[in-house]
């Protein structure tokens, strides 16, 4: 990984020597063209909030 990353939540940062399954395991979204990274223990968290902000097409 070049690009370090980092949890818009909490502030963990997305280590290069990550187990690669907790790598996959973080989300992404964009809002406004920005790129918002969670990492999963806060992703787990706010499942709710996640879900609330998906259009009514995906129910």
């Amino acid at each position: 990984m070049s690009d370090q990353v980092g949890c818009s939540l909490c502030g963990r940062i997305r280590g290069a020597d990550e187990e690669p399954a907790q790598t996959l395991a973080w989300m992404s979204t964009r809002e406004n063209g920005v790129v918002r990274w969670t990492c999963p223990a806060c992703a787990r968290r706010h499942t709710r909030d996640i879900e609330g902000k998906l259009p009514d097409e995906y129910w």
